[in-house]
């Protein structure tokens, strides 16, 4: 059985718990899965139910679909995700995404907690990712193509929908945010980088660094869905502070900005 045969029967599991008929999905990064509880007429389905769905082991992911309406519009939404450093094959990291699209997702918003390497920013801050660079020498279209999700070889001149980046920053204007933009650059983790592979990043280009985004952004964008990233920016990178990093001060910084960041996100819901 084929990905986008596995994909159909997810999508045929899903389909018999709602009958919800959602065009934008989000993925939930770290911590930042508390945006469901805001969710009106929520279906609650974990991922351990869905066929070939795999159940995420990182802390602050809990590994459920939602489905319902957020701030008016119908959103599928993803409270977790799979990362490379887990284990999983990017066939698995990607498969929502598929299946999201196979539900009729047309835009996905996808968010992170992540380091900062542009000295400019501060941890709290919200960055729309601009492009990525992918560190990791992988890439989820590798293997035999499903013709059915898209061609065989994408443009990636826009993985980042330029449309959905004007309407993030003009939204943020609007809520007297401060909104950055950069280059988000994948890593696989689970250790943090290195001072000197930090330096090699910020050579390269980026702005912030984190483990997970790449992979689902690259998958979304085979299949011609939009994509809007959106990264919370938890702590500079290694080496830029004299401190050592920790995924307890990840959360704990996503926490005190979760309210910005859901107020941000569901008034950009509004304008797609």
């Amino acid at each position: 059985m084929n990905q986008y045969e596995k994909a159909l029967e997810a999508v045929k599991y899903i389909k018999s718990k709602t009958n919800v008929e959602a065009k934008i999905g989000l993925i939930l990064g770290s911590g930042l899965g508390s945006i469901t509880d805001d969710i009106d007429n929520s279906v609650v389905i974990p991922f351990a139910e869905i066929p070939y769905f795999e159940v995420p082991t990182t802390v602050g992911h809990h590994g459920a679909v939602v489905i319902g309406k957020l701030n008016g519009v119908d959103v599928v939404a993803l409270s977790g995700r799979y990362h490379f450093y887990e284990g999983y094959s990017l066939e698995i990291i990607t498969f929502p995404i598929r299946v999201m699209h196979l539900l009729g997702i047309k835009t996905l918003i996808i968010t992170n907690a992540c380091g900062a390497i542009n000295t400019a920013f501060k941890p709290g801050d919200l960055m729309v990712i601009s492009d990525h660079i992918n560190l990791v020498s992988n890439n989820p279209l590798i293997g035999k193509n499903n013709d059915e999700f898209g061609t065989r070889f994408p443009d990636a001149s826009e993985i980042y929908t330029k449309a959905l980046k004007k309407i993030a920053h003009q939204t943020a204007k609007e809520l007297g945010y401060e909104l950055q933009e950069g280059v988000y650059a994948w890593w696989t983790g689970p250790s943090y980088e290195t001072p000197a592979e930090i330096k090699m990043i910020r050579i390269l280009g980026a702005d912030a660094v984190g483990m997970s985004t790449v992979p689902e952004a690259l998958v979304a964008s085979h299949m011609d869905m939009q994509v809007l990233g959106i990264s919370c920016l938890t702590n500079m990178a290694s080496g830029i502070l004299d401190q050592k990093l920790s995924h307890e001060e990840v959360i704990q910084v996503v926490r005190q900005v979760n309210g910005k960041f859901q107020n941000l996100v569901k008034n950009i819901l509004t304008k797609i």
